[in-house]
């Protein structure tokens, strides 16, 4: 990429790479904390649909507390009571003190795994930073997030402790009201929260649902969606005085830096642009096996001194071509 594809780069995407975050969504759990403090006393976490693993990472920087030792250096307190269980359909590279769990969020099996690696105990916050694909359709990319968050909410009363916390990325829509009024019911404290690293340009944001507090003889069911549409709207039970309206708050300082903003690199003259290569191998990338095979030399025919790569393709090819023609010259 050129210089000026450089320069128009996206300032937290700099910044993720410079300080070694998977991705720039590691920003907005930040800030989301700087508000909140969601962090504080938190021994079990949960981390749903965490690939490529940002989060994750958050949970385990900020919950694996470093102390200094007096000498300038720091060193990582390793305790066994934190725990952080990631959970998400793909395989992720592995992170310090991170439970990963390859698995689907709407089984009842997931949740009871979860609860298995907290060797019986519920968790203190559950995190879900899942979305869709989006295709471009608001009302269909709002449909399909509607129902991520809703499974993600199943999940969680299934792990969550009574007074636990949980985060999740929300779109505003036209019937964001009925998302809010489900969690008004789960927890007491619900809050849409934008943080400054979220574009403004893009319609998510994130719901901090403080302090949960099921209803009384609720029990959690997998197999029950937990948002009913069957209300009506001749009667406007959302609307006008019943509508539930949640605080809309704006995380991060205002000095911060602008998402919608483009920095300039700032180089010196001297220093040229220095490449960091990514955070997180591939996982299982297609190319696996012709790597391997190559690393082998399995590319070459028995018999034969070893051929390079594309000479080994090539030859291949060729192979191909005359087995095909081969019938054709016989039928002439």
């Amino acid at each position: 990429m050129g210089r000026s594809s450089k320069d128009k780069r996206d300032i937290y995407y700099r910044l993720a790479k410079e300080e070694g975050w998977r991705a720039r969504s590691a920003f907005k759990l930040l800030q989301l904390d700087e508000e909140f403090g969601l962090f504080k006393g938190v021994k079990r976490a949960v981390d749903l649909c965490a690939a490529p693993g940002s989060w994750s990472q958050v949970l385990s920087r900020k919950l694996r507390v470093k102390i200094s030792d007096g000498d300038g250096g720091s060193e990582e307190v390793r305790s066994e009571e934190v725990k952080i269980v990631a959970v998400d359909l793909q395989a992720m590279a592995p992170l310090p003190g991170v439970t990963q769990i390859q698995g689907d969020i709407t089984k009842i099996s997931t949740a009871q795994e979860i609860i298995r690696h907290f060797e019986g105990q519920p968790a203190d916050l559950v995190v879900c930073d899942g979305a869709p694909d989006v295709t471009g359709l608001h009302d269909v990319d709002e449909y399909i997030q509607a129902q991520l968050l809703l499974a993600a909410l199943n999940i969680t009363t299934h792990v969550l402790k009574p007074g636990g916390t949980f985060i999740a990325k929300i779109f505003r829509g036209k019937d964001v009201t009925l998302l809010y009024s489900q969690l008004k019911i789960f927890f007491s404290g619900v809050t849409c929260a934008k943080p400054r690293s979220s574009r403004n340009s893009s319609i998510e944001a994130f719901v901090v649902c403080l302090n949960y507090s099921p209803p009384e003889g609720y029990v959690p069911n997998m197999s029950n969606p937990l948002l009913d549409h069957s209300y009506d709207v001749d009667f406007n039970q959302l609307e006008g005085p019943n509508r539930i309206i949640v605080p809309f708050l704006a995380c991060g300082d205002l000095s911060a830096f602008d998402s919608d903003r483009t920095y300039p690199l700032k180089l010196d003259a001297s220093r040229e642009y220095q490449y960091t290569p990514p955070t997180q191998p591939p996982i299982c990338p297609p190319y696996q096996q012709a790597c391997h095979l190559r690393k082998n030399n399995l590319l070459a025919k028995e018999g034969s001194p070893s051929l390079p790569l594309d000479q080994a393709l090539s030859s291949m090819q060729l192979s191909s071509q005359e087995q095909q023609s081969a019938p054709d010259t016989k039928q002439s």
